[in-house]
């Protein structure tokens, strides 16, 4: 028998299923067949192998060395076929490009631009899914997300789209209003208008942190109204509400437009942590529809 023969596809199953589990009966739920049909699939394996890979220590099953070292690229082999078989269900799959993104970058940074990527590849077609919701990339039909984290996703590959800052932002006719804002200790007679995304980056700085360290420990960091995305607060700072704590990238094209200003030097940017990152499932490739709209997003982000 030829070493590379491969085992029947039916016994491998029956391995990777009990090996995930450590038990025969829990993979014969998952696989809707009986116990007895697994450890049949598994002698046929092992006869086929000539290695045991499974052992039996009282009622325990545990792996074998060689079931141990196999079981990780068995699971991804598994998942790469899955990933086959979801492009061959969708053979028209390859003129379209499906991307979830939280609503105030997708709103912000990523809609404006979109009409050079159509001028460039007008036959792909962009799909944009907006939610706060972190979704299941492994299972969504979805090629591609847009993250805002450090860039650590279990199960995810991650690339670096862009960094961020943190400035603060209001409309032109505010920041030359009756109370002009030359610095930091000109806030006290302004409305404060606060970020309250849910992303959790202790890195960014609130009013209270901003405020305390530029020296200003008398204003009254708590008033004004909070907006649970970074969109709202843009748009409230242009509409004149009041002066924003914003991420530079959601804030930029108001800023290109002249519909904000930044009222302080750009020193008083804050550098923090999280930042934007592509991510896709480590078991899939990108299809050419969506590699070529990865490059261009590398590209804008890059301009």
């Amino acid at each position: 028998m030829a070493e590379d023969r491969l085992p029947p596809l039916t016994a491998l199953r029956a391995f990777e299923a009990a090996a995930r589990h450590l038990s025969f009966r829990r993979a014969a739920e998952e696989l809707y067949v009986t116990p007895g049909a697994i450890s049949q699939q598994i002698r046929l394996l092992e006869d086929h192998l000539g290695v045991q890979v499974f052992r039996r220590v009282g009622r325990q099953v545990l792996l074998t060395d060689s079931g141990q070292a196999a079981l990780p690229l068995l699971r991804e082999g598994f998942e790469r076929l899955a990933e086959a078989s979801r492009l061959l269900r969708q053979p028209g799959r390859k003129g379209r490009v499906a991307v979830a993104i939280a609503p105030s970058f997708a709103a912000k940074w990523l809609v404006p631009r979109l009409e050079s990527f159509h001028r460039a590849h007008p036959e792909i077609e962009v799909w944009i899914s907006a939610a706060m919701e972190i979704v299941d990339l492994a299972s969504a039909d979805l090629d591609l997300a847009i993250r805002y984290g450090r860039g650590l996703y279990p199960g995810l590959d991650s690339r670096l789209l862009l960094s961020e800052t943190v400035i603060a932002v209001c409309a032109p006719s505010l920041a030359a209003g009756n109370l002009p804002l030359r610095g930091p200790a000109d806030l006290a007679g302004l409305t404060l208008l606060h970020d309250g995304s849910p992303e959790q980056d202790p890195s960014c700085p609130d009013w209270a942190m901003w405020l305390m360290a530029r020296g200003q420990t008398t204003i009254d960091a708590t008033r004004g109204p909070r907006f649970n995305q970074g969109s709202l607060v843009i748009e409230a700072a242009v509409n004149g509400a009041g002066v924003a704590l914003a991420k530079r990238a959601i804030a930029g094209a108001d800023l290109s437009a002249g519909r904000l200003v930044e009222p302080f030097s750009r020193e008083d940017a804050t550098p923090i942590a999280f930042a934007y990152h592509i991510v896709w499932p480590k078991t899939r490739s990108f299809s050419p529809a969506a590699r070529l709209f990865v490059e261009w997003l590398e590209a804008e982000a890059a301009d």
